[in-house]
């Protein structure tokens, strides 16, 4: 008995301020243990009160409180069972600082990503344009974001770029986008008429939403041509590029079937021939 006694009161000596014995150590795991199952006990309490997309939330933020947690109980052990807390610190300080700025921005994404799941600034299944790129939202963790572009490649964003770039949310007031396409015809071509062309050949797209009205304003007076811009709504706004192509297609075909031409740039070279006179 005397000699189990022993080896739990065996002291461990890490330097000349920082000891603890075998006793202490099996303490402190055991209090990891318990406190690794009280918070698992919590969560799985919570998610039964919450919906689908709130239970997302909580256990994205809750994942990331864990390691707190976590810090503060094995401190408030390390404290209670007489290990020199302060000596812990002041011993790895520039340990601390080191790691802290090598994980800058990893510590950015993280703290990036509980604003985001908790102030819902995006959603699963929104369509984002971040840095030029647009993607529909597939996952988000704490530390990156994932979503998909129009050609099935998938983007990888860190969470600060949320909170540093400009964001563009088009699904925010719903799925439904305003597109535009610029169209240029000739000077002297019946504006009427290629205004009525353009609106009949936008609806026969099931994509394109017969409210609100598509409309066509003449946008201005071009060098070349009347400059005017096709304005309509459509349901899918991640098929946008799709769409406007088609419909491009379409006012190629209908403008060459109505004679309408759609001018582009020309110039127009002067050559001047210079004879030389021969001296005889």
């Amino acid at each position: 008995m005397q000699k189990l006694l022993d080896f739990f009161n065996y002291q461990i000596n890490l330097g000349s301020s920082i000891s603890f014995s075998v006793k202490s150590t099996l303490i402190i795991l055991i209090v990891f243990i318990f406190t690794r199952y009280f918070l698992k006990l919590i969560r799985r309490i919570v998610f039964r009160t919450l919906n689908k997309q709130a239970q997302y939330t909580f256990k994205s933020i809750f994942s990331f409180f864990n390691y707190f947690v976590y810090i503060i109980v094995i401190l408030i052990t390390f404290e209670n069972i007489g290990v020199n807390v302060t000596a812990i610190f002041a011993a790895s300080a520039a340990l601390l600082v080191g790691v802290g700025l090598a994980l800058q921005t990893f510590i950015q994404d993280i703290i990036s990503g509980v604003f985001i799941i908790a102030d819902q600034t995006v959603h699963v299944g929104d369509i984002i344009q971040l840095d030029g790129q647009v993607g529909k939202i597939e996952n988000i963790t704490l530390r990156t974001t994932r979503a998909v572009t129009i050609d099935n490649k998938v983007l990888i964003i860190p969470n600060h770029k949320f909170l540093t770039s400009i964001l563009y949310n088009w699904t925010e007031n719903g799925t439904l986008t305003r597109e535009n396409i610029h169209v240029g015809v000739a000077y002297g071509t019946d504006l009427e008429q290629v205004k009525k062309l353009l609106i009949d050949l936008t609806l026969e797209f099931a994509e394109v939403m017969k409210e609100p009205e598509p409309d066509v304003l003449f946008n201005d007076f071009g060098d070349n041509s009347l400059d005017l811009k096709l304005s309509f709504t459509i349901n899918n706004s991640f098929a946008s590029g799709k769409v406007k192509s088609s419909i491009r297609y379409k006012i190629y075909e209908v403008f060459n079937a109505n004679s309408i031409d759609i001018p582009f740039p020309q110039r127009t070279v002067w050559l001047n021939q210079v004879e030389s006179k021969s001296n005889d």
